[in-house]
């Protein structure tokens, strides 16, 4: 077993953040990372996800991603950037490596357990995201459908989908432009639980501002956090309004069944025919190996305060909840790291 001051699991946007403020406050730390190559959770992107059509992806801190082609993939942009920041500031990343568990250890610490060895840590950083636990809804006779269903996290491209009709679920960000992406080749019908949102004008710090509160009064509460785009809507861009125009985003409430041969309402008897179901229904945070902690409230989620895990203050996540975004990450890291510090200042000084 190894003692080191503190791990850090996962190196997306809030791993390699919290590393460079861990590496200038002098602690000892090593980052974990379950990938196979630097990139986070942007290396699985599909390659039709170009850097332009993304939310803007913000500075890391220390080094500027600089001024890429935005036409080139945002999978390869973003991975040979983290790659590159990693190597500036000789970042002690190790991969692949799988962090199962985090439990109590001994006097006081928090005991690692990893594909690659044990870890006894006085504190953890977890800035796991949300890509590896993909969610999928149940609905009744999911599994009789005769299609094919697959989820965001699954999307190659359009192509694969000609000829066929494709039922995209979820009126998040990915729900959306993958649905116009997937109408230029082929016909689509567009389900959502709730009416999407669009919004006019540009989103402003004010917005921003806003749109953090309320997800950061969420994870305050102990409740799950909230969809970023369910407090923002989605911007109005000159194509969404093509897509209006055309039809694409004439959305229908969600359906009650899947039979064979496609999807249902019950109030209706309508039935939609569909060769394909893609589920743009997001995801879920991955915390699961915090669970021998116990650091859930009732509410579902885990209640966090400034990074801090309210039940167990060694324990900070980074890219949670209100800093589940480039920017929220960058700023997380650096607070995460500030009350760090202090946690292991006050134990060597009770020591």
């Amino acid at each position: 077993m190894t003692q080191i001051d503190v791990v850090v699991i996962g190196a997306g946007q809030a791993g390699l953040s919290s590393a460079y403020f861990l590496k200038r406050a002098g602690l000892d730390f090593v980052v974990l990372d379950r990938s196979p190559a630097p990139g986070g959770a942007w290396q699985f992107r599909w390659p039709s996800l170009t850097l332009g059509a993304t939310h803007r992806v913000h500075d890391l801190p220390g080094l500027p991603l600089g001024d890429p082609d935005p036409g080139r993939p945002s999978a390869e942009v973003v991975s040979e950037y983290f790659a590159r920041y990693e190597r500036t500031f000789d970042l002690p990343v190790l991969r692949p490596v799988e962090a199962r568990s985090v439990e109590e250890g001994a006097e006081g610490r928090l005991l690692v357990r990893t594909s690659a060895g044990d870890w006894s840590a006085r504190a953890l950083v977890n800035a796991t995201g949300t890509w590896e636990r993909p969610f999928w809804p149940r609905y009744p006779g999911q599994e009789t459908f005769a299609g094919r269903q697959l989820h965001t996290a699954d999307y190659v491209s359009a192509e694969e989908f000609a000829g066929r009709h494709v039922v995209v679920v979820g009126g998040g960000a990915s729900g959306v432009q993958l649905l116009m992406e997937i109408a230029r080749v082929t016909t689509t019908t567009w389900v959502t639980r709730r009416p999407p949102v669009f919004r006019e004008g540009p989103f402003d710090e004010e917005a921003g501002r806003a749109a953090v509160a309320r997800v950061d009064a969420r994870v305050r509460a102990g409740l799950p956090p909230g969809s970023v785009v369910g407090a923002t809507g989605y911007p109005l861009t000159p194509q969404v309004r093509a897509a209006m125009a055309a039809g694409t985003l004439n959305r229908l409430p969600m359906f009650d069944r899947i039979v064979p041969e496609g999807v249902v309402w019950d109030d209706t008897g309508d039935l939609v025919r569909a060769d394909v179901i893609l589920w743009a229904t997001g995801f879920r945070p991955v915390v699961n190996h915090l669970a021998p902690l116990r650091l859930r409230e009732p509410g579902g989620g885990i209640r966090v305060e400034d990074t801090v895990a309210v039940l167990d203050p060694r324990v900070h996540l980074v890219g949670y909840g209100p800093s589940a975004s480039t920017i929220g990450a960058n700023r997380a890291g650096r607070t995460a790291v500030r009350h760090i510090r202090r946690l292991l200042e006050a134990v060597s000084e009770a020591a």
